[in-house]
C-alpha cells in the first residue's frame, strides 16, 4: 500500500476543522436570532440535533488530529474504529436529509449555505478522509453493533426530554404527530440503516486491508 501524504491529510484536517466549526457556529448563531423559544431552550433544542452532534464529533476529529496527534484524543480521534463509526454516523446525515428532509423546507440565504455544509459537503469530506486516508486494519463485524449504542442513546434522549419539552428535532421521531407506535418503527428502521451501512464499511474495509497486505507479499 503507497504511503499517504501527511501534506494532503493535514490540509484536509484543515479544511473539515475549518468548514465545520464555521457551520456550526453559524448554525448556532442562525438558530438564537431567529428563536421561537428563549435563549437557553433554543440552545438546547439546538444540541438535540443529531446533524449538530454528529457534525460537532466530525469537527473534533478533524481537529484533534491536526493539532494534538499525539495526546490521548488525538489518538482515539485517528483509530480505524472510531474514525469508522463517525463515518457511518456522518453518512446517515446526508443521507437522511437529502433523501428526507431536504424537501421539507427552502432554505435561503446563509441558512442555505450552511445547510449544505452541515448535511452534503462535510459528510462527503469525512468519506474521502475514511476512503483515502485512514488506516483500515482491525476492523471487526462486531463493532457494527457497539456502535448502534450512539444512535440508540440518542433516541432515547429525545423521546425523554419530548415528553416533557413537546419538542422533537424531526418529523419521524415526532410523538404528538405519529404517535410511539409509528416512532418506533421508524426508529427500527434507522438502526436498520446504521446497522446496514456499518457492515458495508467493514466489508470495504476489510476487502481493501485484504488487497494492501497481498501486494506487500
Amino acid at each position: 500500500m503507497k504511503p499517504k501524504s501527511p501534506g494532503r491529510i493535514h490540509f484536509l484536517f484543515g479544511i473539515g476543522s475549518v468548514i465545520g466549526w464555521y457551520a456550526l457556529i453559524a448554525q448556532l448563531y442562525l438558530i438564537i436570532i431567529n428563536r421561537i423559544t428563549p435563549v437557553p431552550e433554543t440552545i438546547i433544542r439546538y444540541f438535540s440535533f443529531y446533524t449538530i452532534l454528529t457534525n460537532i464529533l466530525v469537527a473534533l476529529c478533524f481537529s484533534v488530529s491536526l493539532m494534538k496527534p499525539q495526546s490521548y484524543w488525538g489518538k482515539f480521534f485517528t483509530r480505524p474504529s472510531t474514525v469508522t463509526a463517525i463515518t457511518v454516523y456522518i453518512t446517515v446525515v446526508g443521507l437522511v436529509y437529502n433523501q428526507i428532509l431536504r424537501f421539507t423546507w427552502q432554505p435561503e440565504g446563509m441558512q442555505r449555505l450552511v445547510d449544505e455544509l452541515l448535511h452534503s459537503v462535510i459528510p462527503v469530506l469525512f468519506i474521502i478522509y475514511w476512503f483515502l486516508y485512514l488506516s483500515k486494519a482491525g476492523l471487526k463485524w462486531s463493532h457494527a453493533f457497539r456502535w448502534l449504542a450512539y444512535p440508540f442513546i440518542y433516541i432515547v434522549f429525545i423521546l425523554i426530554r419530548g415528553s416533557f419539552s413537546g419538542f422533537y428535532p424531526y418529523p419521524f421521531i415526532d410523538v404528538i404527530a405519529l404517535g410511539y407506535s409509528k416512532v418506533f418503527l421508524n426508529g427500527l428502521y434507522l438502526f436498520i440503516t446504521f446497522l446496514f451501512i456499518s457492515l458495508v464499511l467493514i466489508w470495504v474495509a476489510r476487502m481493501i486491508t485484504r488487497k494492501s497486505s497481498t501486494q506487500s507479499v
